[in-house]
C-alpha cells in the first residue's frame, strides 16, 4: 500500500491546498514559483534561515552538507529578492547527493544550470548577486515562516508548475484522504459534462460546493 507521502506526490498542488483550505489550515505557499513548468517535488522539509549579515558575515550553503538524500531543503530569506542564497554549485552539490529539490523564500541565481540538470528549484525571484557579506545563516532545524506558512522540519512539502503547499506532518494522512476525495471528484465532473451534462449540474450531483467546505 501507498504512504501518504507517495498518495501527495501522486496528487497536485491545487488538490492539496484545497485540502488545507477545507481542513483550515495554511500550507500554499505565496509568491513562491518553479523555474520550470515541468519542476517537481516531494520530500520531508529540511529547513534553513537566513537574516542579514554584520560584522560577523559568516557563509551560505555549508548546511547542505547534513541534508539527507530525498528531503526538501526549504530557505527562509525573508523574501529578500536583492541578492541571492542559492547558485550552481549548491544545485549540482545536491542533485548529486539525491536531495528532492528546494524551495527559497527569496532568490536564486544560475538557474540555467538547474534548468540543464532537470534539479527541482523553486524560489520568490531569481537574481545574480551574492548573498556572500549580505546575508548569514541563521539556524538551521528550526521552524520557518514562508510568507505566513509555518514549516517545520518533516513537514511534506509537494511543489509543482502551481507552485509550493506545505502540509504538517501530524495532519498529512488527513489532507491526502481529502485531497484525493476531491481529485476523483472533479475528475467525475469533468466526465458528467463530456456525456452532455451541464456544469452546474454536474457540480451538484457530485457535491463539489460541499467538498471543498469540508470540515471548515
Amino acid at each position: 500500500m501507498d504512504t501518504p507521502t507517495q498518495r501527495a506526490a501522486a496528487l497536485p498542488t491545487a488538490a492539496l491546498s484545497d485540502a488545507l483550505d477545507a481542513l483550515g489550515l495554511p500550507g500554499s505557499v505565496l509568491g513562491v514559483a518553479p523555474l520550470s513548468p515541468t519542476a517537481r517535488l516531494t520530500g520531508p522539509a529540511f529547513t534553513v534561515r537566513y537574516e542579514p549579515a554584520d560584522a560577523d558575515k559568516g557563509s551560505v550553503g555549508d548546511f547542505l552538507d547534513d541534508v539527507p538524500p530525498g528531503a526538501v531543503v526549504v530557505i527562509d530569506n525573508a523574501g529578500r529578492t536583492d541578492c541571492t542564497v542559492w547558485g550552481g554549485i549548491m544545485t549540482q552539490t545536491a542533485a548529486v547527493r539525491g536531495v528532492a529539490g528546494t524551495v527559497i523564500h527569496g532568490a536564486c541565481r544560475d538557474v540555467s544550470t538547474s534548468v540543464e540538470a532537470d534539479y527541482p528549484l523553486f524560489s520568490s525571484g531569481r537574481f545574480m548577486r551574492t548573498g556572500k557579506d549580505r546575508v548569514r545563516l541563521a539556524a538551521v532545524g528550526a521552524e520557518l515562516s514562508l510568507g505566513g506558512v509555518p514549516v517545520v522540519p518533516d513537514d511534506l512539502v509537494r511543489g509543482d508548475a502551481d507552485g509550493v503547499v506545505v502540509v504538517p506532518a501530524a495532519r498529512l494522512p488527513e489532507v491526502v484522504e481529502l485531497a484525493t476525495r476531491i481529485e476523483r471528484t472533479e475528475a467525475d465532473i469533468v466526465a458528467a459534462v463530456r456525456a452532455g451534462h451541464s456544469l452546474r449540474r454536474a457540480r451538484a450531483s457530485f457535491g463539489y460546493h460541499l467538498l471543498q467546505r469540508s470540515g471548515r
